[in-house]
């Protein structure tokens, strides 16, 4: 049975060949026909030719011209066109000049015999963190080096610029304006604040932000929890299209415990600058909650094992772990009482606010105001250091209300808002509204990113 069919096919096989061999075109059209009109999208055609492998096999040998025998020297003397090399790289604390160079693929003696006297190049070798951009010739030979930095002003940066001339290496320092752009985050907890900021990309100081824009609401050390979310807006300021800090948030949402909060910058002329929620409600208290920026409360208001005397004493204050040298500030507007040292306080300040209440700030390494000195809130007055009685770096915190010792984290949160003047409401109305627009952006990225 196999057999019969196996002729079958092979004779129309023999058949089909002869066909094609007398009318190709009219045999191919009518397979097009046929496969057009049924919707078969995919065939195979058996090959009708020789199978390669049984043909034989030659080797060819022939020699190429080069035409005429300049060509060559053309050829050549096109690709002698002198190229740059551009390196970028980020300086490092313990850089030498020429490290720096050679980590940048530059190998010039002669620019670090020249540039190690240059004062200006002194602004980036030794200091951490400037983006360096440099051009070098063929010969690995310096032509170009450009390094930005941000002022401490927050409002301008400064530019080195290094440039091969007829007469040498030259250096120049310019300063130019930050230019703020817009920049998007948003970010979910998963265990703490700087985590979550890390994860989404978003810088140290941003995170820092939105801790003191929602401490009143949010005890950001005891409150936060696993599956809370923020979004925010900030400024990134640039030099010449280039990023190089963080500034202000001008707005953020954060979703604590399933409650929503917002907060947006608002700065009128001739009125202190500050944030309030979508509803117009400042987000400024007259106190602080804490006098740093940031850090762990390591010892809380309340009864407690002393770590110097060994006795359970009532601690009446709230000690806050930090390195020496953190920038210590006032919590509330007033007027410096004392600063000086004072016995087991070591190094301290006392600061008078209103309604008779006072908060002091103990154990500081260095201090940055004098008594009858006028302090705004937020002021930077000292800094942590462990004088006096002290087993380490810390800073001690009091509050004191006529003269009463109270948990300063209460006070910070039972403090009054600062209300917004009413003729500037149509202002903050239109700003508020602008930075809903774009919170909202964010909080769609974010859901999109998440699907």
């Amino acid at each position: 049975m196999k057999s019969s069919h196996f002729s079958h096919w092979a004779t129309q096989a023999v058949t089909l060949k002869a066909s094609l061999s007398r009318h190709p075109r009219r045999i191919m059209a009518g397979i097009g026909a046929l496969l057009l009109g049924t919707g078969v999208t995919a065939f195979g055609i058996a090959p009708l030719a020789p199978d390669a492998a049984d043909l034989p096999v030659r080797q060819v040998v022939e020699a190429l011209g080069t035409g005429t025998a300049a060509a060559p020297v053309a050829i050549l003397s096109a690709s002698t066109t002198p190229w740059v090399l551009y390196r970028s790289d980020t300086t490092r604390s313990d850089d030498t000049l020429q490290s720096l160079l050679q980590r940048l693929g530059v190998n010039d003696s002669a620019a670090v015999a020249k540039l190690r006297t240059d004062a200006n190049i002194r602004h980036v070798v030794g200091r951490s963190g400037r983006l360096v951009h440099v051009e070098a010739n063929e010969r690995q030979e310096l032509q170009r080096l450009t390094a930005r930095w941000a002022n401490s002003d927050g409002k301008t940066f400064q530019r080195l610029v290094v440039e091969a001339t007829a007469d040498g290496l030259k250096s120049r320092l310019e300063t130019g304006t930050l230019a703020a752009s817009a920049r998007l985050g948003s970010g979910v907890i998963r265990s703490s604040l700087f985590a979550a900021s890390d994860a989404a990309g978003i810088p140290d100081s941003v995170a820092i932000q939105l801790a003191e824009m929602f401490s009143s609401d949010i005890d950001f050390r005891r409150d936060l929890r696993q599956g809370d979310r923020f979004t925010v807006v900030y400024e990134s300021l640039e030099a010449d299209g280039e990023p190089l800090t963080v500034g202000r948030v001008l707005s953020a949402e954060f979703v604590n415990d399933g409650r929503a909060y917002d907060a947006v910058w608002f700065e009128a002329p001739g009125h202190r600058g500050g944030y309030y929620n979508f509803a117009g409600e400042s987000a400024r208290r007259f106190y602080l909650s804490s006098p740093l920026e940031f850090s762990r409360v390591s010892s809380g208001y309340g009864m407690r094992f002393h770590p110097v005397t060994g006795q359970h004493k009532a601690h009446l204050g709230v000690d806050y772990a930090a390195p020496t040298g953190t920038p210590v500030r006032t919590v509330g507007d007033g007027t410096v009482e004392f600063a000086g040292v004072q016995g087991g306080y070591g190094n301290v300040i006392y600061v008078r606010h209103r309604n008779n209440q006072v908060t002091v700030y103990a154990h500081l390494s260095r201090i940055f105001v004098h008594k009858g000195q006028r302090v705004d809130q937020g002021e930077r007055i000292g800094a942590v250091g462990s004088t006096g009685v002290s087993t380490g770096p810390h800073l001690h915190f009091e509050f004191r209300d006529n003269g009463q010792h109270r948990d300063p984290l209460v006070i910070a949160r039972q403090s009054e808002a600062i209300r917004l003047p009413a003729e500037l409401r149509p202002s903050f109305d239109a700003v508020a509204q602008q930075q809903r627009i774009t919170l909202e952006a964010a909080a769609s990225l974010q859901q999109a990113s998440a699907q």
